[in-house]
């Protein structure tokens, strides 16, 4: 698959990740460049690590520090390069002989959600997910241990514009299927036999007005009436299993 640059380098600095599953699974991804290490000495010598690899003995409290607040570091944190950017054509073109399906987020900002929403994503064996470059969070070691590995695994397609990005999905012959819990059909009813895109929005705002005239239809989760919404990525993973089981 082809990769193109970053817009830019994350403000901040690299990404640091923290904790044995996020920083492993980093390691094993052959896109991932791994600039420095750091960890307790007992940490680093229980994992098979490059011999050229950047590695700092440290202890606890100092990794404590290089982590948000009470962020569990497991012993082990990671200085990477962020990950080339994924072009949709080609993530589209990986799915062309599959019903694998697309997620795409509409302004899902917070990165514990977009992380729970790649995990959820690599278990149902979805395509890719894309996101408009200026309203998604950048990687980060919050997003990398929501996503528990999945964020190594889960081709992240960042787009400028979510509306031409849902026209280009439609001419790859992909439903699109926006989810608002107005709608007057429910999910199960709408996905159908074809190749499926499904369009989550934000949690309160919802999908915006432009991003459901891009889609082919609005569906509903059938939640009880005594819950007004659920958590995207909650609702993220009911529909991930809903395609998956058509």
């Amino acid at each position: 698959m082809k990769r193109g640059h970053r817009t830019g380098t994350p403000k901040g600095g690299y990404p640091r990740l923290y904790g044995r599953h996020a920083v492993t699974a980093a390691l094993a991804n052959p896109d991932r460049v791994i600039r420095k290490i750091w960890g307790t000495r007992e940490t680093l010598n229980a994992m098979e690590l490059p011999p050229v690899l950047p590695i700092v003995y440290a202890d606890g409290a100092d990794l404590g520090r290089m982590v948000p607040g009470d962020a569990p570091h497991q012993g082990i944190v990671a200085e990477v390069e962020a990950l080339e950017d994924v072009w949709l054509g080609d993530a589209l073109e990986a799915g062309q002989n599959d019903k694998r399906p697309v997620l795409v987020l509409d302004q899902v900002t917070d990165p514990h959600n977009v992380g729970a929403i790649l995990r959820s994503a690599a278990a149902f064996d979805a395509l890719c997910i894309v996101t408009q470059d200026r309203h998604a969070p950048p990687e980060s070691g919050a997003l990398a241990r929501a996503a528990s590995g999945a964020l190594e695994i889960v081709p992240w397609v960042r787009v400028v514009n979510l509306a031409r990005a849902l026209d280009e999905i439609a001419e790859a012959n992909y439903w699109r299927i926006g989810l608002d819990g107005t709608a007057d059909v429910t999910l199960g009813e709408a996905i159908g036999d074809s190749r499926v895109a499904l369009v989550l929005g934000a949690e309160g705002e919802g999908l915006r007005h432009n991003s459901m005239a891009h889609c082919d239809i609005l569906a509903k989760l059938p939640i009880s009436p005594r819950m007004e919404s659920l958590n995207v990525s909650n609702a993220a993973a009911i529909a991930l299993y809903a395609a998956a089981c058509r």
